[in-house]
């Protein structure tokens, strides 16, 4: 008998439960606004090949995806439920009769008995099955399926239909392109030569993505209304709301959608923070790579951005802030224009160095130490174990010295003051060029701020202290507990009370008087534990300059300076990069106990406490040997002693510069080549390939199958997760401080700065591209508290 006929022979009040334990049985889809069932095999045959784009009708695009984790019920039960839920009636009928609430009977009819389960497990199948109502009134339409490759994870598969993104587009003032044409104004005359001489010149380097090419027409933008949609060119419904801008309006519905069972106001922050749902991301827009795979932006942007071969190209960044946002795009048009201003600072400081090198034989103050003939007898350089040394064995220091400390020097330290202050200016022109260019230049950020809900934390706090108020005026007789039944009621009840509360309730100086304090407290600590390090660092040099100085070979003796100038380095190296993944877990959980109201609030701060503990932790090392070493060591007869057993430690007799370009450039090299890259490129790779055999451990089919025909959500859900721009923006702060404090010792800084940020730039972008989930898009004018950050480093300048 057919699937119809079946259907049609049941009574009007069944159908719909028989509807849902037909689909479960025999995998087919009801389509209220259809009317029909529909056999899973008659489905649109293209819709298999879009894998997982779509719904499995083939028409309707993916939006969002929820991600949660689920037991499979036991015995030869139904592995697998796939239905369509486009009617919340049909839902709540669905759920009343074949998902009780705990405490009450099994439906009537049910044949075999059911097995108890897991009260956790059920809170949150229940917490969900009420959000997910409540998304279904909020006009999104969803689909189920947990019969994945993935065993024990289930995927909710959202689309927004076209009237819920008009509502959300002309609630959230998204600027849409009107069908209104202007000209934008050309040069002429000799600029205009100029300009098309230097795009022939630059042609090859330009990426090959009609962003990117100069346009002479542009559509007007204006704020989305539905009044007036006849403003707005809608030939083609489906391509008007880009992926993005989807993704976007599918995200605030979900933010701010109650759920009462969850006991916190809004929805999807307060339900990923509970375990209720275990993920919540976009799509990307298909595969990066293969033969058989469909041209997208995503594969657009693998082979012209994030690829090491088109590392000469210019990033295109109106296809990055198109995919990806404005933030995203925000940093990687900073990005590209600090290594672009890196190369004329390149350019001079290797210049600086080959005149230092041209000079060398001039320079009378090395000659001088170099002459046998004033060849002076100084003073050991430790107690007890030194002896006598003569200066003329410090000779090759100071010639190594003049290479960097020459009277070029001087002018490359007011170069790159003037440069700091150039390229702050040029990057705020760059960005209001890119604002009106992205239509942000109406964008102001109180608009956001408005829409900014408060973190999951925050509410759960609020909610805490408005029913601990609430108990304190209630009487202190409290009546009898209600029995077991009737538990979850009241728990509802709670929740919802609390919500109502949190409108009035907020967040004081006093409730977070003790994680002040202790932010304070951990800071002033994990300062002390660097300086206490750097002290470490300063006993071991000295202790083992006078354990070499008592060995009897002459060429450990001849070189104790360099060898314990380099180890100490070393050491210094790997406590820097240790204490910088340490100082940076410590800096999330510090911002966390202070319960930031929302995602912005908690990102400036998280920022602020990143960067000072960061800075006291590279900058310490080279702060004592520019700034300290050999000032504080007395004279003869009269030494400084630490402890009153270890003399304090002398420069070399050319002077602590050589020592200091030493320690700048082992730092800032290996931090670059260890942590900036080694671990970007490794530690991803390695969660992903952990994660893909956790999950191919737990997949229901072979390895071929687990591969091959894998859908794009589940694709996606074994990406990392995104983690935010901070320590992405943290790296290039660091370096600017590198590059910009110090570089008059070093003035090759800036030339390994800018072949690092090659890489960087094409790294990231393949991590983005590759390695991480979509992130929301979010719109943002400029790069947030980055820029007073790098605009503090600028005034402490030499």
């Amino acid at each position: 008998m057919r699937v119809n006929e079946k259907y049609s022979t049941l009574p009007a009040e069944d159908r719909s439960v028989h509807i849902i334990n037909v689909c479960a049985i025999e995998d087919i889809c009801y389509l209220p606004s259809e009317g029909t069932l529909l056999n899973s095999l008659s489905v649109d045959p293209d819709a298999e090949c879009k894998y997982g784009l779509y719904f499995r009708d083939g028409k309707r695009k993916v939006d969002y995806v929820l991600v949660y984790h689920h037991k499979r019920p036991s015995g030869n039960r139904t592995l697998a439920r796939r239905v369509l839920h486009n009617d919340s009636a049909l839902a709540a009928r669905s759920i009343k009769q074949d998902q009780p609430l705990p405490g009450k009977g099994a439906p009537v009819g049910a044949g075999e008995p059911q097995p108890p389960a897991d009260f956790h497990e059920d809170d949150k199948r229940f917490r969900r099955e009420e959000y997910e109502g409540n998304l279904r009134e909020a006009g999104l339409e969803l689909e189920h399926d947990e019969d994945t490759k993935i065993h024990g994870v289930g995927f909710v598969k959202i689309h927004a239909p076209w009237n819920v993104l008009c509502r959300e587009a002309e609630f959230l003032k998204l600027k849409m392109p009107t069908k209104k044409l202007y000209h934008i104004n050309e040069t002429r005359g000799l600029l205009k030569k100029i300009n098309s001489v230097l795009q022939k010149i630059t042609d090859p380097i330009q990426p090959k993505v009609a962003e990117h090419r100069p346009q002479t027409m542009k559509r007007l933008s204006y704020p989305f209304s539905r009044e007036k949609q006849h403003l707005f060119d809608l030939s083609d419904k489906d391509s008007f709301f880009d992926s993005k801008t989807r993704s976007t309006i599918v995200y605030e519905i979900l933010k701010r959608t109650t759920c009462t069972k969850a006991k916190y106001s809004m929805g999807i922050t307060s339900l990923l923070a509970n375990g209720v749902y275990s993920a919540a991301y976009p799509l990307h827009d298909g595969d990066y790579e293969g033969e058989d795979v469909d041209f997208n932006d995503r594969k657009l942007l693998y082979e012209e951005w994030a690829s090491y071969g088109v590392f000469y190209k210019y990033q295109p960044i109106d296809l990055v802030r198109k995919y990806f946002g404005e933030k995203i795009g925000l940093y990687f048009a900073w990005l590209g224009v600090y290594t672009q201003m890196l190369i004329p600072a390149s350019v001079v400081g290797v210049i600086v160095f080959l005149y230092g090198c041209a000079t060398v034989n001039e320079n009378i103050p090395s000659m001088e130490m170099c002459d046998q003939r004033h060849n002076i007898t100084m003073c050991p350089l430790c107690d007890k174990t030194c002896s006598y040394w003569k200066m003329s064995s410090a000779c090759a220091t100071a010639r190594a010295s003049h290479l960097f400390d020459n009277p070029a020097t001087v002018f490359f330290s007011v170069f790159m003051a003037l440069w700091a202050a150039t390229f702050m200016e040029h990057w705020k022109r760059k960005q209001m060029r890119l604002n009106y260019r992205w239509d942000l230049t109406g964008f102001e950020e109180e608009e956001e701020a408005v829409k900014d809900h408060p973190r999951a934390e925050y509410e759960a706090r609020v909610l805490e202290k408005s029913l601990r108020k609430e108990s304190k005026n209630k009487e202190k007789h409290r009546n009898i507990p209600e029995e077991s039944t009737n538990k979850w009621k009241q728990r509802v009840k709670t929740a919802m009370a609390g919500v109502k509360l949190t409108d009035k309730v907020k967040l004081t100086w006093r409730d977070r008087f003790p994680a002040y304090l202790t932010n304070l407290v951990s800071i002033v600590f994990m300062v002390a534990v660097t300086f206490a390090i750097v002290l470490g660092v300063i006993i071991y040099r000295i202790s083992t300059a006078a354990a070499l100085a008592m060995n009897s070979s002459p060429s450990v003796r001849s070189n104790i300076r360099v060898t314990v100038t380099a180890t100490a380095v070393i050491i210094n190296l790997v406590v820097i990069i240790l204490l910088d993944e340490v100082y940076g877990c410590i800096a999330r959980w510090l911002t966390k106990i202070e319960v930031p109201k929302t995602e912005k609030s908690f990102e400036e701060r998280l920022i602020f406490k990143a960067f000072l503990l960061k800075f006291v932790n590279s900058y310490t090392p080279i702060f004592y040997v520019a700034f300290f070493k050999g000032r504080f060591v007395g004279r003869p007869g009269d030494y400084v002693y630490i402890f009153r057993s270890f003399r304090m430690e002398e420069c070399a007799p050319g002077g602590c510069l050589m020592e200091l370009c030493i320690q700048l450039s082992i730092i800032m090299l290996g931090k670059q080549l260890i942590q900036n890259n080694l671990f970007e490129i490794g530690i991803p790779k390695m969660k992903k390939f952990i994660r893909y055999l956790r999950l191919k451990r737990q997949s229901l089919s072979d390895h071929d199958e687990f591969v091959k025909r894998k859908q794009r959500y589940e694709a996606d859900f074994t990406l990392e997760p995104f983690a935010g721009l901070t320590p992405e923006y943290m790296e290039m702060i660091i370096q600017f401080g590198f590059v910009t404090l110090f570089v008059a010792s070093f003035p090759l800084a800036p030339l390994f700065a800018l072949l690092n940020n090659i890489i960087e730039i094409r790294l990231d972008a393949k991590k983005f591209v590759t390695e991480l989930r979509r992130p929301v898009a979010v719109r943002a004018k400029d790069i947030g508290l980055e820029s007073s950050v790098l605009t503090y480093l600028q005034v402490g300048l030499p």
